[in-house]
């Protein structure tokens, strides 16, 4: 019997070996409708810095969705698979954030400064139901709440089939949750590799520069010398631990760089056309290393 479609397509990209692109975007219709037929393979709707508004998500999941490309495609997920970024700091636990976003059907929940081991593992086990103790990859314990009905009408199936397939990937293979956590500061830098052996089901680690620049001393400096040493920091921990490395600020200026040390989970702006993006993708292809 052959596996069901994959419904997220960013996890798609990343299972074989592929780089994904993303970007962060504001909760807005109009956004929404513009990216419906972009180049990107995810969006991450911004919750952290312009507002938690729950309403604004589920209109802007809504409005992702193209009527043609379901049709062509034969699967009700949208084409740019939607995740959303909550508010709260790791060290703040807000669980019910996490919840209210997979629960409006979002893919996956970005998590921002996550600098611990014990903040790592409430990420991952917001995203999570909870099972017995002696039921099969039972770490880390889940803690989310019971109450999918919008998430299971978005995704296009049964409740018990959002069930089997709402587990965190890569954990569960069949899992179409992406658990992305930003690490911001040297503390999470020195806690990586930590956090990598002992918290399964981490998707992707996900760069935060500017906070990062800010304590190193150099605010926004990207490019400084100190900066880019933390950053290719966390790429080469991820790749001793064989977990996706992401990068928030990617572009055909530094698409070689960042292939080169193992990022390939991309994020770029938005422009309102989205000729950027496709340089960035030809200077990505091009490039003679190895993803």
């Amino acid at each position: 019997m052959s596996s069901p479609q994959r419904l997220n397509g960013l996890i798609g990209k990343l299972e074989a070996g592929e780089v994904a692109y993303s970007l962060f975007a504001p909760m807005s219709i109009e956004v929404a409708v513009e990216l419906q037929s972009s180049p990107y393979d995810g969006v991450v709707f911004e919750g952290e810095h312009r507002g938690w508004d729950i309403n604004g998500l589920r209109d802007s999941l809504q409005y992702l969705l193209n009527r043609g490309h379901i049709l062509k495609q034969g699967t009700p997920a949208p084409a740019i698979t939607p995740l959303a970024r909550i508010p709260a700091n790791g060290g703040e636990r807000n669980q019910f954030l996490a919840k209210q976003a997979l629960d409006m059907g979002c893919y996956g929940v970005v998590w921002p400064h996550v600098s611990t081991i014990e903040e790592a593992y409430n990420a991952v086990a917001a995203c999570r139901y909870p099972r017995l103790r002696d039921k099969p990859l039972y770490e880390p314990a889940g803690i989310r709440g019971d109450g999918p009905m919008v998430a299971t009408r978005y995704w296009g199936v049964s409740q018990q089939e959002y069930y089997t397939r709402s587990d965190v990937w890569p954990l569960d293979p069949k899992g179409e949750i992406l658990t992305i956590l930003q690490i911001e500061d040297t503390a999470g830098i020195d806690n990586l590799p930590d956090m990598l052996r002992n918290v399964p089901g981490i998707g992707v680690i996900l760069v935060g520069e500017g906070d990062l620049s800010q304590e190193l001393g150099y605010p926004r400096e990207t490019e400084h010398p100190v900066v880019l040493e933390a950053i290719e920091a966390i790429a080469r921990i991820c790749s001793e631990h064989g977990v996706v490395a992401g990068h928030p600020h990617a572009s055909a200026s530094n698409a070689a760089r960042l292939v080169e040390q193992g990022f390939r989970f991309l994020m770029c702006a938005a422009p309102r056309n989205f000729g950027p993006l496709n340089a960035l993708k030809e200077k990505v292809s091009s490039s003679s290393h190895p993803v």
